[in-house]
Formats: C-alpha cells, structure tokens, sequence
C-alpha cells in the first residue's frame, strides 16, 4: 500500500480557504435572494443562464450543463419556476426528443428587476475585496480547477 500524499502546509491553507468560500459563499447568496425574491442561488442561476440566450431558449439537457446540475434536479426547479410564470418548456421545433426551457417575458422583467441588488451582493462578497490581479487569478484558478472537475463544462467551449 502506497503512503498518502498528505497536503503540505501551504496547500492545506489553500483547501481550507477553498473550502470555508465553497461552504459560506452560496449560503450568503442565498440568504440575499431569499429575501429579495424567495428564490434561490440556483434558481437565479437558472433564470440568467436563460436571460443570456438568444430568444432567451435553451434545450434542457445544455441549460444543466451551465448550471452545473442533474437533469433530475434541473427539472424539479424548472417545475417550480414554471409555477411562478417565469420559465416555460416547450419541445425543440427541430427535434421533438429534446425539451427545451424557455425564460417568459414575466420571468426576465422580475430577473432585470433583481439582477442589480444580485450584483451588488456578488461585488460585497467578493469584488470589493480583491483588486484586478486577484480577479484575474481568481478566474484562472477557478477555470484550472472546473477543467479538473469537468473537463467538458461549459466554460471552456469558448476556449476550444
């Protein structure tokens, strides 16, 4: 049997600061649009997934792709955004096998109307305390990180 390969100080101060913002950071965000908007951060995140496709329509199976979700999950949340009015799904006019999620124009209006008190809460959390060498490295490390995770994830396509 191979000995661990235990992480060295330095890296351990790394996993433990990586870990306190995965841990802290989606429950901050949450408490904010919970109390603007009674959603959550994913649901704000499925609703701006959609807001940045043209004609606002996505096929499900690349809206969980960009949200970082099951298509279990995703449709139990699309469910209930539909109840809400904001997100409506329809088949794809060119292949009736695939669902496609479209954002109503019901749900963009309340999407405009959060998106800035969002922001605002994205900059407190973060922004404000990084200066633009951080964003940059905060970005490559993210991006080196998800490319481990998820080699295929959405984010690199661009890239390709």
């Amino acid at each position: 049997m191979t000995e661990p390969r235990w992480l060295n100080p330095q890296e351990r101060d790394a996993w433990l600061a990586l870990l306190a913002v995965t841990t802290q950071l989606p429950g901050k965000l949450d408490s904010d649009l919970q109390t603007q908007a009674k959603i959550t951060l994913f649901d704000y995140n499925v609703l701006a997934m959609l807001s940045e496709e043209e004609e606002r329509y996505l096929p499900m199976s690349e809206l969980a792709s960009k949200t970082n979700a099951s298509l279990s999950r995703l449709s139990h949340v699309v469910k209930k955004l539909e109840a809400r009015g904001w997100v409506e799904r329809t088949q794809c006019p060119s292949d009736a096998r695939v669902t496609m999620a479209h954002l109503s124009d019901a749900g963009c209006e309340m999407l405009e109307g959060l998106a800035a008190e969002h922001v605002e809460s994205v900059r407190r959390l973060i922004f404000d305390g990084l200066d633009s060498k951080d964003v940059d490295d905060l970005s490559r490390l993210g991006r080196k990180i998800t490319a481990r995770l998820d080699p295929d994830h959405w984010i690199f396509r661009d890239e390709a």
